[in-house]
């Protein structure tokens, strides 16, 4: 079985920036990580393979910073790693993302899986995933916790979701979102971390996808963020000690009132 596994570097989230100017991530010169929910894809696909065999191919577009987190992919056991990386990538929205990583997916293939996380920690949207699997013109599921090969060419996935757990029918190929629950991630051996340091990784530019510039990156986003801004938030406490504090319950039995919770019986 031959499957990809869409993979993304992220900023760590005690350093994320924005550009208020251009309403884009400022990534340089910050900490980063591979997308946490994407390991658990990686889990997943390194477990198949595991039981029915086959090979695990890391697919990621970013900066050329972003090949320590194919490395990584390597370390923890991918046979493969597809890096794409050209400035004419930068800006991207999710649909230019994901019309990127599916000429990728399509230059790679064909593969009988495509998995990923269920979102990235920096852009909380999910839906670079169900992007790429509609431009591959394959099935998909999201919020998968569980995965069920049958006889024949499909598979059952259960997804959870609020009110409970759907279980889902699926033809291969297909592409999965999975959970953080499907799976534990688990640490790259030594022999895997030399093994990754030496690979060749060289880099995917526009042309050799063959995609044109209005396709992707800015040009190619058919979403803009119009304006970003930090919410200011003013605080104006007052403190109540000593011999005061029987003053400031009454003031603040006065400001619950205020606000419609009448009856200074019912505060205690």
């Amino acid at each position: 079985m031959k499957i990809a596994v869409l993979i993304k570097q992220v900023p760590d989230s005690d350093d994320v920036r924005m550009d208020e100017a251009t309403g884009t991530m400022v990534r340089e010169g910050v900490g980063t990580m591979i997308n946490p929910l994407d390991l658990h894809a990686l889990q997943e696909a390194l477990k198949i393979r595991s039981s029915r065999g086959g090979e695990v191919t890391a697919i990621s577009m970013g900066p050329p910073q972003a090949e320590t987190a194919l490395r990584e992919a390597l370390a923890l056991g991918a046979d493969e790693a597809v890096f794409l990386s050209d400035p004419r990538f930068a800006a991207s929205d999710t649909w230019a993302t994901a019309r990127t990583l599916s000429e990728a997916i399509e230059a790679t293939g064909p593969y009988d899986l495509v998995i990923a996380g269920e979102k990235a920690t920096d852009g909380e949207t999910g839906q670079v995933g169900p992007e790429v699997a509609v431009m591959l013109d394959v099935p998909f599921s999201t919020y998968v916790s569980g995965i069920e090969f049958e006889s024949g060419n499909s598979l059952v996935v259960s997804r959870t979701v609020e009110d409970g757990i759907e279980r889902q029918r699926l033809s291969i190929p297909c592409l999965l979102t999975v959970l953080r629950d499907i799976n534990e991630p688990t640490m790259p051996t030594l022999s895997g971390k030399r093994a990754a340091r030496r690979a060749d990784l060289p880099a995917w530019d526009l042309d050799r996808l063959g995609l044109s510039p209005e396709e992707i990156g800015l040009k190619g986003s058919p979403t803009r963020v119009v304006r970003i801004f930090h919410p200011q938030i003013t605080r104006s406490p007052r403190l109540f000690k000593g011999n005061d504090i029987e003053r400031g319950i009454a003031e603040l039995l006065t400001e619950l009132e205020g606000l419609g919770i009448t009856g200074r019986e019912g505060v205690s």
